[in-house]
C-alpha cells in the first residue's frame, strides 16, 4: 500500500489517544458530540428501559477504547465481554477499567448518561457499575472463522457493534462476511444493535488517513435480511458537525434480532 492510500484500521492500527480526542472527548474544539456521543448513547437507553432490548450477557466489538456506550447496557448486563483488534486499544481500555493513572477521562459520557436515566447524584455508581460488568478484553481476528480463537465464547444474548463493519470491511463481500461472523456469536432470538455512519468515504486518527466502505441504510437494512435479522428499530440522524477530518452524511442505529 502506497503512503496516499486510506490505511486499513485492523491491519495498520491507529492512535486511540488521538481517536478518542478528535470523535468522543470532552473538549471545546471536539464537534462530533450530537452524533457519536449523544445519539447512540439516547438510542441505547430508549431501547434497554422500554425492555425492547434484554438479556445478562453482552459481547461489545466497537472501535477504539470506546465505553461510553456501555453505561445503559450495564443497567441490565451482568456480563459484558469486550472484543478488540489492537493491544493498544486493549491496554487503553485497562487503564480505564482498573482506574490507573492515565486513564482516559470519560466523566462527561458518565454524566451524560446519568442525565438520560435522571440519576446525577449516582456518577460514581454508574462508573463502578460499568467497570464490574466487564469481565474480559480479548483480542479478535476476523480472519479466523472464530473471531475470539483460541477462545470459544458462549453465545451472547445481545452483541453491540459500534463504527466497525465500515471500516474492516474493503467491499460488500466482506462486510457480509464480517457481518455473518459477528452473528455467529449471538444466540438464537438475540439480538444485534448495530451502530454505523451512512455514505461515509474516510476518517482521520492522528496524522493518518483511513478506510471507510460507503454504503447507505438500504444496504445495511438488506444485509440485516441476508443474514436472517428481523429488524426491531432503526433511526438515523443526519449528521450535525462540519469538520474535514471524517466524511459521512449520517449516523445510523438498527437493531436486527436472530431467528429462533
Amino acid at each position: 500500500m502506497d503512503s496516499t492510500s486510506p490505511k486499513l484500521y485492523h491491519v495498520h492500527g491507529m492512535d486511540s489517544r488521538s481517536y478518542l480526542d478528535l470523535y468522543f472527548s470532552n473538549k471545546k474544539d471536539m464537534v462530533f458530540a450530537e452524533d457519536t456521543l449523544k445519539f447512540p448513547m439516547a438510542c441505547l437507553h430508549y431501547l434497554l428501559s422500554t425492555g425492547r432490548v434484554k438479556g445478562t450477557f453482552l459481547i461489545d466489538i466497537s472501535v477504539g477504547s470506546i465505553i461510553h456506550h456501555l453505561y445503559s447496557a450495564s443497567n441490565f448486563f451482568k456480563k459484558i465481554i469486550l472484543l478488540k483488534f489492537q493491544e493498544r486499544c486493549i491496554m487503553e481500555l485497562n487503564r480505564w477499567l482498573h482506574d490507573r493513572t492515565g486513564a482516559y477521562d470519560w466523566s462527561h459520557t458518565s454524566s451524560a448518561a446519568a442525565e438520560l436515566e435522571g440519576t446525577r447524584d449516582q456518577l460514581q455508581e454508574k462508573e463502578m457499575r460499568l467497570r464490574s460488568s466487564i469481565k474480559q478484553i480479548l483480542k479478535c481476528d476476523f480472519e479466523q472463522e472464530n473471531i475470539t480463537s483460541p477462545v470459544l465464547l458462549p453465545l451472547a444474548d445481545c452483541i453491540i457493534s459500534a463504527w466497525i463493519l465500515e471500516i474492516i470491511s474493503k467491499n460488500e463481500d466482506e462486510y457480509m462476511k464480517n457481518l455473518e461472523k459477528i452473528i455467529k456469536l449471538l444466540k438464537p432470538g438475540g439480538q444485534l444493535l448495530l451502530i454505523g455512519v451512512l455514505d461515509a468515504t474516510y476518517w482521520t486518527a492522528g496524522a493518518e488517513r483511513f478506510h471507510c466502505f460507503k454504503c447507505n441504510e438500504e444496504f445495511v437494512k438488506n444485509a440485516f435480511g441476508k443474514v436472517g435479522l428481523t429488524i426491531d428499530y432503526c433511526a438515523v440522524q443526519r449528521r450535525r458537525n462540519v469538520s474535514d477530518v471524517a466524511e459521512y452524511k449520517a449516523m445510523l442505529f438498527i437493531v436486527g434480532r436472530k431467528g429462533e
